[in-house]
């Protein structure tokens, strides 16, 4: 497993394919198998003879000798259309492409300074035959697994210098299109609309705006263009951990520098209910999508506008991202409405009956520290709820980020407080069975259990956002909570829960073993069915106060997609509160 077998071409093909093994099978893991020969694609014919020049490793004129390459650009045509033919007719296997975007490439540095109108349609042509949708599949097997974002640098560079005639020019292929507009600060608004093929099922659509306060930056007339790629972003390397695909445009802009802001809109590619799009940019440096230049201004369900910071040395291409991983469901948005508003409900409810009945349920030292827990249990978990609910607002209405930030820290410490308060009750149970001979006053209690139950979720909560808020990775894409993929700053948040949770469970377990011991050796019926009921009595009621229903987190990680897995953690968690109510609070017989 994991071994790699290299083969060679058929003979009408140069180069090698790879091989990897994995499950007793060989996959394939790359083709670099080409029948282009770029060397002499430059056929310039003059009467019956015919100049070969040879572009040895795509180094256009590089190793030419002057008098000949004077002789190119006397009798050459000026557009470069002579090589196009044979491109075309070669077929757009993974060798070919990876050949074909070296040879852009090497064109967009050495031939781009005033690129005319036929340069570009010409580049554009070539550029086309390898993002055709029915050959972008094999793009998958280049070798060079950069090559999309090389491609993509190369047609910015390239049409970035073209020449505008009469203030505008429009070059149009099936699924590469490129516009370009002359620019000033008494402009009103400028503006490109796309409507390209996709598929063979439809188009999808795009459009850039630069908005009228961004042009009254231009000191003098200055040109804007903008190229659309519909295909071109199911192969851009993410090179993110999280499961993400481009589902729109990759819609690339030249500007002056003076321009900084542009309004994109981009067309859902699958228009999925539920799954929100993240707006980002192609860093070219780093080459991988960044969400920091972009940010959503509205998601209609089927569009998404962003407003997106322009950097010519950085940030030039944006897009939108999706993940095919996020489950989302309209039973357990169901669930979780009508499970936190029950929760809510039920916690105030607890906590008036809890201030009512006070002074008659906390006259020994071990009630009121159980009643203690229990109303801090409560008070956590409301907040907490609550929070909850304005994320989900905040996220819906994408207000600003510092918003976010400040939600998605209390909710963070509420959360771990609620977690903490739990140990705190489960470490009172096992004082209460094991140490019954040694007491605590009430003041040293409660300066214990606040240390405990808020002190610790404090400095967790601080030590998180300090540390990865600086480098943007507090929060994560999509929803005002702790970021996972690229910072882990969720551990903040799994870790202590998790932790709390196995503590929990060995004090259920030493409640267990305390309730059922009496039983031993009776040999009654009726005795060992009055122990398994007090034993499951006590499980069902320390089950929900202890947050051992949390740990059902654990089946969603393990398996994500798993619907029945994220309805049974969504109901246990989502009527929390109600269990509280029911269980610390109705079924107290005091």
């Amino acid at each position: 497993n994991g071994a790699i077998c290299i083969q060679p071409c058929s003979p009408s093909f140069h180069g090698e394919t790879s091989f990897v093994c994995e499950e007793r099978k060989w996959q394939m893991l790359s083709d670099a198998c080409a029948n282009l020969d770029v060397e002499s694609l430059f056929q310039v014919s003059t009467g019956s003879s015919c100049l070969i020049v040879a572009v040895a490793s795509f180094s256009f004129c590089s190793l030419i000798v002057s008098h000949v390459f004077s002789s190119l650009q006397r009798i050459s045509e000026p557009d470069f259309s002579c090589i196009i033919p044979d491109i075309l007719s070669s077929p757009a296997i993974p060798g070919n492409i990876a050949d074909i975007v070296d040879l852009l490439k090497k064109i967009s540095l050495l031939l781009s300074e005033n690129v005319t109108r036929g340069k570009m349609q010409s580049y554009s042509r070539i550029a086309n035959h390898i993002l055709n949708s029915s050959v972008i599949s094999n793009w998958a097997f280049i070798k060079d697994k950069n090559a999309g974002s090389v491609l993509l640098d190369s047609v910015n560079l390239f049409a970035g210098n073209l020449l505008l005639r009469n203030g505008s020019e429009t070059i149009q292929e099936p699924f590469i299109a490129t516009k370009g507009y002359s620019i000033h600060k008494n402009t009103s608004g400028t503006s490109f609309d796309f409507s390209m093929e996709f598929s063979d099922t439809g188009n999808i659509s795009g459009h850039v705006l630069i908005p009228e306060e961004e042009l009254l930056k231009l000191p003098r007339t200055s040109k804007a263009i903008s190229i659309a790629f519909p295909t071109l972003g199911a192969v851009m390397e993410s090179r993110r951990l999280d499961p993400v695909f481009v589902n729109g445009m990759v819609l690339s802009v030249s500007l002056p520098e003076q321009l900084q802001h542009v309004w994109l809109t981009f067309e859902k590619v699958n228009k999925l209910e539920h799954v929100e799009a993240q707006c980002v940019g192609w860093h070219s440096a780093e080459r991988r999508w960044d969400k920091r230049p972009c940010k959503m201004q509205s998601d209609s369900g089927s569009r998404v506008v962003c407003v997106c910071s322009h950097q010519r040395r950085t940030y030039k291409s944006f897009s939108i991202l999706m993940s095919p991983a996020l489950l989302r469901s309209a039973v357990l948005d169901y669930i979780t409405r009508v499970g936190l508003g029950l929760s809510i409900f039920s916690l105030i409810l607890c906590l008036v009956i809890e201030a009512v009945v006070w002074h008659h349920v906390t006259k020994t030292e071990i009630t009121f520290m159980r009643h203690f827990c229990l109303v801090n249990i409560a008070v956590s978990l409301l907040i907490a709820d609550v929070l909850f609910i304005l994320t989900a607002i905040v996220h819906s209405t994408t207000l600003n980020y510092q918003f976010c930030v400040a939600a998605t820290f209390f909710l963070h410490f509420f959360y771990l407080a609620l977690f903490f308060w739990m140990l705190t009750l489960g470490l009172l149970i096992l004082y209460g069975l094991l140490l019954i001979f040694f007491k605590i006053t009430r003041s040293v209690f409660i300066a214990a259990a606040f240390a405990i139950g808020y002190g610790c979720p404090l400095v967790i909560s601080i030590l998180t956002v300090a540390i990865t808020e600086p480098k943007n990775g507090y929060l994560r894409s999509g929803a005002c909570w702790l970021n996972w993929y690229e910072t882990k700053a969720l551990l903040a948040f799994v870790v202590p829960a998790l932790s709390i949770i196995v503590v929990n469970l060995v004090v259920v377990v030493v409640v267990v073993v305390k309730t059922g011991r009496s039983s031993v050796g009776e040999g009654c019926k009726s005795q060992d069915l009055s122990s398994m009921i007090r034993i499951s009595k006590n499980v069902a009621l320390l089950t929900p106060l202890l947050g051992l229903t949390w740990g059902f987190g654990l089946a969603t990680i393990v398996d994500s997609h798993s619907l029945p897995f994220h309805i049974t953690f969504a109901l246990l968690n989502a009527f929390q509160g109600f269990f509280i109510l029911l269980f610390g609070t109705l079924l107290d017989r005091k």
